[in-house]
């Protein structure tokens, strides 16, 4: 656990300091002056769209990478390993079955979006190389996990692709990019930039090569590639279609179109904030859950399932509360639009079903890189058969909050099979005391600076909330011994700073 913890922390760090550029991005799209909500809207639905594009390309082959990466390293030497070869092959020749429906299905992208989100439809085949070079880079980064690399990933997708992000946004703040067109077109090629920097990289450390040659052990598991394949990622795509509709919706039947998807845009990345430590935790935990599934530990894998879920609540939790006590405050504070002042319940429902999702644990990790991966593609199916039509009859009825109560009920009802599952199957579940401490300690800690602060505003009033909330929360996690993880962390940043234990 030491090597998920030392990788969990290190990736954490990381993709927080991407949030806080990230922050800073947001803060320039959505200020006044800036961007305005349409801009900020295409920038979302770049990406929720892309998710789409990637999830149809890769078909299952980063399911494929996961699951039998342990098999083809450890029977045969590297420069005759064509798994690689195999997943990006088929994964490029998806790909080219998405332009072609692309350019198929615009007729009815005009139809649904040429009305209230013109910005769509005019950079329509922008999209294309963005969603591309997300998929390159999703399986790069899929295997360099297995190589234990989720740390260099998790900065160039968290940190570097952000960073690019924000000089375009200077460029385009300061006039050098002459307008929108020029911003979105550049916008479009960042995921390429981080995906061929993973690529030289894996190259450079000599553990990526490619062979046409069909190895022995692609031949044996031929016919496990397949169906594991095929059932993670028809399992894969409707999960991450629920995932990312809910602004596709509002894009195509709200009045404004993109203009009112922004603000769900804005709350989507607020509760991004709260899952920092799950991309960590993810990215360190799958290799050796392959490993363990391979090898039958299934002492090992129950481990791995209660430390997620302690330490992903534990952040969840406690970040949603930092949110929540602060969200309206900032909305003045930093003087963003006032098109985004209608956000904090769509927050509140999204932030709740972030925490119910990282609460309940690695189990989609866990279900994926076993052979229960029929039962990964049946709670899809659930999934999307709930959240898609509760989505847009909501949206349709009740506005922007209306996808954010759809996205609760629909992943709550998701994480509850999923978990009845494991418990049944192998008598695995992450819950325990600490869990109800945890929920208690936060609830408590939100009262006290709820009561205490609730009559003051401004800048230095969220940092004295803020403050107060963290002085409370943190101590205490460590007196109650709340996480596994949280005493050694806490010695060694003890040892680093030269604090001595009581005798």
């Amino acid at each position: 656990m030491s090597t998920i913890r030392r990788q969990s922390i290190l990736s954490s760090g990381i993709v927080y300091l991407g949030f806080a550029l990230g922050a800073l991005n947001t803060y320039l799209f959505t200020r006044q002056g800036g961007f305005t909500p349409e801009e900020y809207g295409l920038t979302g639905l770049f990406i929720s769209i892309a998710n789409v594009m990637y999830s149809v390309a890769n078909l299952g082959m980063q399911a494929y990478i996961y699951k039998f990466y342990p098999y083809y390293n450890d029977n045969l030497p590297k420069k005759k390993n064509d798994l690689m070869t195999w997943a990006l092959t088929i994964a490029k020749t998806g790909f080219v079955l998405v332009i072609i429906g692309g350019i198929i299905f615009k007729s009815l992208v005009i139809r649904k979006f040429g009305e209230h989100s013109a910005e769509l439809v005019k950079y329509y085949y922008w999209i294309f190389p963005f969603g591309y070079g997300l998929m390159v880079y999703s399986l790069l980064e899929a295997y360099a996990w297995q190589l234990k690399e989720s740390v260099f990933t998790n900065y160039l997708k968290e940190f570097q692709f952000r960073l690019f992000t924000t000089i375009l946004i200077i460029l385009f703040i300061t006039g050098v990019l002459k307008g929108f067109d020029p911003f979105i077109k550049l916008y479009s090629i960042g995921y390429i930039i981080i995906a061929l920097t993973l690529f030289i990289y894996l190259l450079a450390k000599k553990e990526l090569h490619f062979t046409f040659s069909i190895s022995r052990v692609t031949k044996k598991f031929k016919k496990k590639i397949f169906t594991l394949a095929g059932f993670i990622w028809s399992g894969a795509l409707l999960h991450n279609i629920a995932t990312v509709f809910a602004p596709i919706v509002l894009a195509s039947v709200m009045p404004k179109g993109l203009a009112d998807a922004a603000p769900f845009i804005l709350a989507q990345y607020m509760t991004s904030l709260m899952q920092a430590p799950q991309r960590g935790i993810i990215a360190a935990s799958l290799a050796p859950l392959s490993k363990a599934w391979k090898d039958k530990d299934y002492k090992k894998i129950n481990l791995v399932y209660h430390r997620s879920s302690i330490n992903q609540l534990i952040f969840s939790a406690g970040i949603f509360v930092l949110i929540w006590l602060n969200f309206s405050d900032a909305i003045f504070a930093f003087h963003l639009q006032k098109d985004y002042l209608d956000v904090r319940f769509v927050f509140f429902f999204l932030g709740l079903n972030c925490i119910i999702d990282m609460g309940t644990g690695v189990n989609a990790q866990i279900i994926g890189t076993s052979t229960f991966w029929r039962f990964d593609f049946i709670t899809g199916i659930i999934l999307l058969a709930i959240n898609l039509p509760l989505t847009y009859i909501l949206a349709k009825t009740t506005g922007i909050i209306g996808p954010a109560i759809a996205n609760l009920i629909s992943f709550a009802t998701y994480n509850l099979i999923r978990y009845i599952f494991l418990l049944r199957k192998f008598k695995m579940q992450p819950f325990d005391a600490k869990t109800v401490y945890t929920l208690l300690l936060v609830a408590v800690d939100f009262l006290v600076c709820y009561y205490l602060f609730r009559s003051h505003e401004g800048i230095l009033w969220i940092i004295l909330r803020s403050a107060t909330f963290t002085i409370i929360y943190l101590p205490a996690i460590i007196y109650l011994k709340l996480s596994p993880d949280v005493a050694p962390v806490w010695q060694t940043i003890k040892k680093r700073l030269g604090i001595k234990d009581q005798a």
